[in-house]
């Protein structure tokens, strides 16, 4: 008997599943297609912005690369089929709603395929294979001596005759600033080069790392080729195909031929030219080169210099005496200049000014051999007085050189290495962070940047970096090898005893073999991050027993050897993105652990001793890999500040709000809840308010993956709620008081925002979408005190497949109109879209419109039973209608689709103003017989475009009839029904 009841549940099943997708897919077809209209916009947002790179980047004679093609062609098709998927929608066909809910299904996933895909970390186009980059540049030191250097550079690169140029002179004068110009004004006189072609040359280069750079500029890929001859045969051959380029070679060190190298004598018949930088005249004559020397500035210029940097105030005290001395000190060379400059800014002592005199005589006198530059830069390194400012400046050196570092993740090791510490919060730790790199940036040490994502960047000079590789040659040791090409592990003579930090990240490094083992007893760091790692030896840390952070990821490491589990003074595990990992050896020794990150990590469950890292402050288990987390594991981690795990990745991997409530110290937090009670438990238990959060009841495969792991939004999730369990009295959740966003998908048992506890209490909410809570009939109840005043913060509203919802705010029998509105609700509104309500009759009342003063989107879509946009009351209506003006200021975007009982915006009022209106879409809304807005003398002067069926823009109706001409040009005729 078991085993037929077994055969015929399972055969129910098989029955009853495909019945309720089909179930699924015709009642939510609507919401099916709000998604996609939404993940279309994604996408095409991320067209738009690839493209708008493009432009940058894509400079005449540059090539886009294949995939980024292939990819906006793929977005093109996709567009195309959702426009025909739309048509058959738009429909109504009752019968065909399951079949289309199915494909509209599945195109969802196709665009979030296509969307993932469009992001291209190699970059858009070609590297250089044509033109160039244009290059950040700083104002020229000096303007009349670098002036007159610039266009000395420049008379020889128009002069036919000459071929090649050396810019020599001493470190820091200002030689890769003024070829930057160059490199800038050369692309924007392109008449009469094809190409200019930059290569930084690391000052440890030979043939083949001068050959890998170019090679990597070119877009050439030869590191297949081990012997230099076959290797620049392949760069000759490339450059043999570009005529009439400019090779800038920035700080060569050594003379090299370059038929040795691969490239082409320049000649006037192939239209080249060579241009270097260095510090040697000797190399200038070596390469038969015209030398051009950079000149130290002039006094009166290094004071203009040294002022710009400092402050002008300083002019007006008694420093300005002991501000020339510091000036001659610095030997009139801008980056010697700058960086002191930097070191004295908002300091107005003058005993202070003349201390620091003092000490800039005293490095000239002392036993430093690097030179003047290195003179001045060490002491603006010394005038930091600040050991932790120190060393963070030297703890930038451990990446590449002119590498672009991150800043929130520089901060992070800078906590992971004890830099910054005895913060009581990560936050507080970040705001000292981002403090620390502003004042070495105003020391001018670290030079700041931005990506066109408003990512924040520092780079370290490169003088600056030879500073610091100087400083760390000796005590504190540093091994820093990173980004120089290396295959294998440096040489076991090279891992000193004294060594404190090494750094080999961003190399090609494919395993550690067994006979390597260290003796760096005194090692704290170990960035191994960015290589093609596959494999360590179990003995490589055997005697690393000091070490503190080690970093391996983006690494396609599998396996990790047992002796990590030694490692008992380790503080920070960094596995991040080495999806190939399969095993890691139990953690339980590893008890200072502060900081574990297996985000996007290969294993499939949570490493053996977890529970044990009592010490742990940062766990981060962002993978759709691991499916669970045990019970039990999270109140033993009791310190954590930042946990964070993938929303989407299982419907097993749920949290238990009591573990959750025991973590006091928790700011950060993204994760799914067990259910509603579970919800409450952590919510109530908030008395210290998280930074930053996504919390997550329920599991839905179209839940927004938004996981900023600095900034997310604060941010609440509720999903399929269907039974009463876990109400408070009249209400079904607790909200944090300081939510933002809020998305409630799926309970039905919802009747309005007001069964939200607290929600009165909720004055910073942003967004909210709500979709398909068959239960809810309005957003909001006139009559609950719990409601007044609690949208008053709300920027965007979203509703989406409400069957029973009638409108924003229930009316009270017999109730004036003027009280639904509670002051200030819907004042910071700017965005409102409904969709598929159909018993929606009117969206806003008249006495609503002076809290809609923000509104800038309004759109609209499938209410069956929608009569007017703005709703007067009887009294308004008999008042007379031509003394109303209707005036949205702001509103710039307005879209009806699918309104078949649509008659008007609003039944009262001939005037109607949107001075920002930008675009009308109107579809499908046969009733309405004038387009609001547009129907005045003069039209909205910021109006570009009326998206309507040429068939109903001929038979509208108009007040003003030679409107219709003045519009005419903006229409854009749909041509399917």
């Amino acid at each position: 008997m078991e085993i037929v009841g077994s055969i015929f549940v399972e055969l129910v099943k098989q029955i009853l599943t495909p019945i309720g997708k089909c179930c699924k897919y015709h009642r939510g077809i609507n919401r099916y297609m709000k998604i996609l209209h939404e993940k279309r916009e994604e996408l095409n947002s991320r067209k738009e912005d690839t493209e708008a790179r493009i432009r940058v980047v894509l400079l005449p004679g540059r090539k886009l690369k294949k995939e980024v093609e292939l990819w906006l062609g793929k977005v093109e098709q996709i567009n195309s089929e959702i426009k025909i998927l739309q048509e058959e929608v738009g429909k109504g066909k009752y019968f065909s709603r399951s079949r289309l809910g199915g494909v509209v299904f599945k195109k969802i996933k196709e665009v979030e395929q296509i969307y993932q895909r469009g992001v291209f970390f190699d970059g858009l186009v070609e590297e250089n294979p044509l033109f160039g980059d244009i290059l950040p540049t700083t104002t020229l030191g000096g303007e009349n001596t670098s002036k007159r250097k610039l266009e000395e550079i420049w008379a020889c690169l128009e002069n036919d005759e000459v071929r090649k140029v050396g810019v020599y002179g001493m470190g820091g004068i200002g030689k890769t600033t003024a070829l930057k110009h160059i490199n800038n004004r050369l692309l924007e006189n392109q008449d009469k080069f094809e190409s200019v072609i930059w290569v930084t040359v690391s000052k440890a280069s030979n043939v083949t790392k001068l050959q890998d750079a170019i090679a990597c500029k070119l877009g050439l890929n030869i590191s297949k080729y081990e012997d230099e001859t076959t290797r620049a045969a392949k760069l000759y051959a490339m450059f043999s195909r570009k005529k009439r380029n400019v090779l800038i070679l920035d700080d060569l060190w050594e003379v090299y031929r370059l038929e040795d190298v691969g490239i082409p004598e320049p000649t006037l018949e192939n239209g080249c030219k060579l241009v270097l930088t260095t510090r040697s005249l000797d190399v200038c004559r070596g390469m038969s080169c015209i030398g051009i020397q950079m000149e130290l500035l002039k006094k009166e210029e290094a004071q203009i210099l040294f002022l710009d940097v400092v402050g002008q105030d300083v002019l007006h005290t008694s420093l300005k005496t002991t501000m020339n001395e510091i000036i001659e000190e610095c030997g009139r060379l801008p980056l010697a200049i700058v960086t002191v400059a930097g070191s004295l800014k908002g300091t107005i002592d003058d005993f202070e000014w003349k201390s620091a005199l003092a000490e800039l005589k005293a490095t000239r006198r002392g036993p430093n051999m690097m030179g003047p530059i290195f003179e001045k830069l060490e002491f603006s390194y010394n005038r930091l007085k600040d050991k932790r400012l120190q060393d963070c400046l030297l703890y930038c050196a451990l990446y590449p050189e002119d590498y672009e570092i991150d800043r929130n993740d520089l901060i992070e090791y800078l906590i992971d290495e004890g830099i910054i510490e005895g913060m009581k919060s990560r936050q507080e730790a970040f705001e000292k962070g981002h403090s620390m790199l502003n004042r070495l940036e105003n020391c001018c040490l670290l030079e700041g940047s931005m990506d066109y994502d408003k990512t924040k960047h520092v780079k370290m000079h490169d003088l600056v970096r030879d500073m610091a590789l100087q400083l760390t040659s000796y005590s504190p040791r540093f091994l820093i090898e990173a980004g120089a090409g290396l295959k294998e592990i440096p040489e076991e003579e090279n891992w000193t005893e004294d060594i404190v930090r090494a750094s080999l990240m961003r190399n090609n490094i494919l395993d550690i073999p067994s006979d390597a083992s260290p003796k760096c007893p005194e090692l704290l760091t170990l960035r191994l991050n960015y290589n093609i790692l596959m494999s360590i030896s179990d003995c490589f840390f055997t005697h690393m027993k000091c070490l503190s952070v080690l970093d391996l990821s983006y690494t396609s490491i599998k396996n990790l050897p047992e002796s990590i589990s030694d490692l008992v003074s380790l503080t920070a595990l960094l596995l991040r993105r080495c999806e190939k990992l399969k095993y890691v050896p139990s953690l339980a020794n590893l008890k200072a652990l502060r900081r574990l990150d297996l985000s996007n990590a290969g294993i499939t469950e949570v490493p053996e001793g977890m529970e044990m890292l009592s010490n742990l402050k940062y766990l981060n288990l962002d993978t759709r890999n691991i499916q669970m987390l045990p019970d039990g594991i999270l109140p033993k981690l009791s310190h954590l500040q930042f946990l964070v795990f993938r929303l989407n990745a299982s419907e097993t991997m749920r949290l238990r709000g009591e573990e959750l409530a025991s973590l006091r110290k928790l700011e950060t937090f993204i994760g799914r809840l067990y259910d509603i009670n579970h919800f409450n438990t952590f919510v109530r238990a908030m008395v210290r308010k998280l930074t930053n959060y996504i919390l997550q009841v329920g599991f839905h495969g179209f839940l927004e993956e938004a996981i900023y792991p600095y900034h997310p939004r604060k941010t609440v999730l509720l999903t399929k709620c269907t039974s009463s369990e876990g109400m408070l009295g009249e209400y079904l959740y607790l909200l944090p008081n300081d939510v933002e966003v809020l998305q409630i998908l799926e309970c039905h048992i919802v009747k309005s925002l007001c069964n939200l506890a607290s929600l009165n209490n909720v004055t910073k909410l942003r967004k909210c979408y709500i979709a398909e809570c068959d239960g809810m009939e309005y957003v909001l109840s006139s009559s609950s005190a719990s409601c007044n005043g609690s949208l008053q913060s709300l920027e965007t509203l979203e509703l989406n497949g409400l069957c029973n919802l009638q409108g924003l705010i229930s009316r009270e029998r017999g109730a004036s109109s003027l009280i639904l509105l509670p002051p200030a609700n819907f004042s910071s509104l700017q965005q409102i879209s409904i969709d598929s309500c159909p018993k929606v009759k009117e969206l806003f009342m008249l006495e609503w419109l002076p809290h809609l003063q923000n509104l800038e989107k309004i759109d609209i879509q499938s209410c069956e039973q929608m009569e007017e946009i703005i709703s007067a009351t009887l009294d308004q209506d008999a008042g007379g209608t031509d003394t109303i003006k209707i005036t949205l200021p702001k509103l710039k975007f307005l879209k009806l689709w699918g309104l078949p009982e649509l008659k008007s915006f609003c039944s009262i009022g001939k005037v109607m103003v949107a001075d920002s209106l930008q675009e009308i879409s109107i579809w499908k809304c046969p009733k309405l017989k004038r387009i609001p807005f547009v129907d005045n003398e003069p039209c909205p002067p910021s109006l570009q475009s009326i998206d309507v069926h040429k068939q109903w823009w001929e038979s509208l109706e108009w007040y003003h009839p030679n409107v219709k001409a003045v519009l005419q040009p903006l229409c854009k005729f749909w041509i399917y029904e």
